[in-house]
């Protein structure tokens, strides 16, 4: 496989280099000094910011854009480039090296001091951004990929000095398996991505598998509430460290209480003695949990707790995790991106804290694929909102509806006793809140789509 080296750059064009992540790591390789290029199918914010930076950027992907740029040294695609895409295919004529996404990130870690991928079924995002937090606020100069906008490094992307490389790792279609990690953090294990999967023991032996990446003198942090964890760590030749409720844990949190707008603050347990007290700058007891895989992270790399409790304090959420949006007519709009039964029952959960009359819930779900795998505990999770507001399924890469519809969830949640309302259309949708929200209600646009249009659209944004 090709390999990336920072000490000899070369020329590396980008198909599909709009993406978060793709316009990320050119990013870093430009200013590591490579010369880029690459194609993307319309311009974008990200692709604008990549060509002020010294970025050829085509709009529309063909052999030509290939053939302008002859110092071509690698080639890099997204997972949804397809081998009959017309410069995918002109770069292979050409025989020019090929890597996909994956493949380019892993090789990246290898140019680092320490790489730390974060992993899990959910929680990803927020523990990258927990961990980079706690490392600015401890005076260390990392580099960073995330998948959500951060305030605190002005974006998705932060180029850092050579010692720390922090990223999320993502295992749908395997992809975090092309890594090459000195610290791992395992969060969850859920079934999810069952267009890809099998079932949840071929997602256990995925995650098995990225373990069984790190070397003898790694580290992989990994939470003890996940089920039959011990299988999953048995015979690995890294360290273990475990977070979670048991007692047992490594690291774990007792005495949790919480702010007026569900912030939690807790006493931090390190082997069975209680070190200090810390207070979190976003809400929800899920979120406990993610920040003692953060700590376990900074503790490994030697930053104190001085740096754990400001970075911790300081870090309010990224884009799209319960991100309070603006009020309009006493009614607060919050966004999340909530789109597994498991974030929802968070989500609502930390919600259940904040100070409101009715909880009110928009829910877009997304992909057919997973709303059909998880009817009834969108229904159950869902439930535990005052009144459920369902758009119609956000189809992302699918075209099959596999006939479902958010009509079916509708329908359980009115079993289960809470009132649901199917509303197809955004603009119906914005006109029943207007109608029926009233002032100290709290309500959320939830889903990884684009319901986050309808609070935005509410408050005039």
């Amino acid at each position: 496989m090709y390999k990336i080296d920072f000490g000899k750059r070369t020329h590396v064009h980008f198909i599909g280099i709009g993406g978060i992540s793709m316009s990320g790591l050119a990013e870093i390789l430009l200013e590591e000094g490579f010369s880029v290029s690459g194609s993307d199918s319309h311009e974008t914010e990200l692709t604008k910011r990549l060509e002020e930076r010294g970025a050829r950027v085509y709009y529309g992907q063909r052999p030509s854009n290939i053939e302008k740029e002859p110092e071509i040294g690698l080639v890099v695609y997204t997972a949804a480039i397809h081998e009959d895409n017309p410069e995918f295919m002109a770069a292979r004529e050409k025989g020019l090296p090929m890597l996909s996404r994956a493949e380019l990130l892993g090789e990246m870690m290898r140019n680092y001091k320490q790489s730390i991928a974060v992993s899990g079924t959910h929680g990803k995002t927020t523990v990258t951004s927990m961990i980079t937090s706690i490392l600015l606020a401890g005076e260390i100069d990392p580099a960073v990929l995330v998948g959500g906008i951060l305030r605190d490094i002005g974006g998705n992307i932060r180029v850092g000095g050579p010692e720390v490389f922090v990223t999320e790792a993502c295992e749908y279609t395997n992809s975090f398996l092309s890594f090459y990690p000195t610290i791992e953090v395992i969060l969850n294990i859920e079934e999810d991505h069952l267009d890809f999967f099998k079932d949840i023991q071929d997602i256990r032996h995925s995650f098995r598998l990225f373990a069984e990446k790190l070397p003898a003198n790694g580290l992989l942090v990994i939470n003890s509430d996940i089920e039959d964890v011990d299988a999953l760590v048995k015979d690995l030749k890294c360290r273990v460290v475990t977070v979670g409720k048991d007692p047992g844990s490594f690291y774990t949190a007792s005495n949790i209480s919480y702010d007026e707008y569900a912030r939690p603050s807790y006493d931090l347990v390190i082997q069975g003695e209680t070190v200090n007290r810390i207070t979190l700058g976003v809400t929800g007891e899920h979120n406990v949990s993610n920040s003692l895989s953060a700590i376990a992270v900074a503790m490994e790399l030697g930053l104190g707790m001085d740096a754990v409790m400001s970075g911790l304090k300081k870090f309010t959420g990224t884009d799209r995790r319960f991100e309070r949006k603006g009020e309009i007519g006493g009614v607060t709009i919050i966004d999340d991106y909530a789109h597994h039964p498991q974030e929802i029952r968070a989500t609502l959960s930390a919600a259940r804290h904040y100070p409101h009359k009715r909880l009110w819930c928009v829910f877009q779900p997304h992909t057919y694929t997973r709303t059909k795998a998880f009817l009834d505990q969108f229904a159950e999770t869902l439930a535990a909102a005052d009144e459920v507001i369902l758009a119609d399924i956000y189809a992302a890469r699918e075209t099959d509806t596999l006939g479902v519809s958010s009509q079916d969830i509708a329908e359980r949640i009115e079993r289960l006793g809470t009132k649901a309302h199917y509303i197809p259309s955004f603009d119906e949708i914005e006109t029943f809140i207007l109608e029926h929200c009233v002032n100290g209600d709290v309500l959320i646009t939830m889903g990884a789509g684009d319901i986050v249009k309808v609070g935005e659209k509410l408050l005039g944004q």
